[in-house]
């Protein structure tokens, strides 16, 4: 059986990643999402073990103790990690996985899988972003923290194997489908046929 495909988005915050994990994952039934931890607290509507594991700084720093994740760090003042056994299993078993974490968790998880897929999501601009983080109910200086985050997270999309541009929500789902095709097609994916000589 052919292992499973690491696939990472990453995006600036507004840019609208959740989404398109979301229009992802009911196209395609061969791929998985694995929910990450954090310590933040959740937003109007999300809910825990669906959108991310909402942890105590306490009960997160003992994860970190047991090595329990993949990868880890601290963002926009709160922890967010990546718990190991599930990416592991996923992929032994043949499924690709998709991951919605920050550039810091991309380069850490490149460096021990690399033939993990880096796909950074950008906004058509900042002042779109502006606008976007504006219409969540985050507060001033919740906009203001990522906003300046974003900057530093834009300037890390040249690690990336691919950049897509979600001015059209429909059509960047569309590219990163086709990213995820090419990828499972590619020939270091594939189990060798078992070809007859004519």
């Amino acid at each position: 059986m052919p292992k499973g495909t690491l696939v990472i988005l990453s995006a600036p915050s507004g840019t609208g990643k959740s989404t398109i994990c979301r229009k992802l994952l009911q196209k395609r039934k061969d791929l998985r999402y694995s929910i990450s931890c954090t310590t933040r607290q959740p937003r109007p509507g999300e809910k825990d073990g669906k959108h991310y594991f909402f942890l105590t700084r306490d009960e997160f720093k003992r994860k970190i103790r047991r090595s329990e994740f993949l990868e880890w760090a601290v963002v926009h003042d709160e922890y967010y990690g990546t718990p190991r056994k599930y990416i592991e299993e996923t992929l032994q078993g043949g499924s690709s996985i998709m991951l919605a974490i920050d550039v810091q968790g991309a380069a850490a998880i490149r460096r021990k899988m690399p033939d993990a897929v880096l796909v950074f999501v950008t906004p058509p601009s900042l002042e779109s972003l502006r606008e976007r983080l504006a219409a969540r109910r985050d507060s001033s200086e919740s906009v203001a923290k990522r906003l300046a985050n974003s900057k530093d997270e834009l300037s890390a999309a040249k690690h990336y194997d691919y950049i897509v541009v979600n001015d059209d929500l429909e059509k960047a789902v569309e590219q990163i489908e086709a990213i995820l095709t090419a990828e499972s097609l590619k020939v270091g994916r594939q189990e060798a046929p078992a070809l007859t000589p004519a």
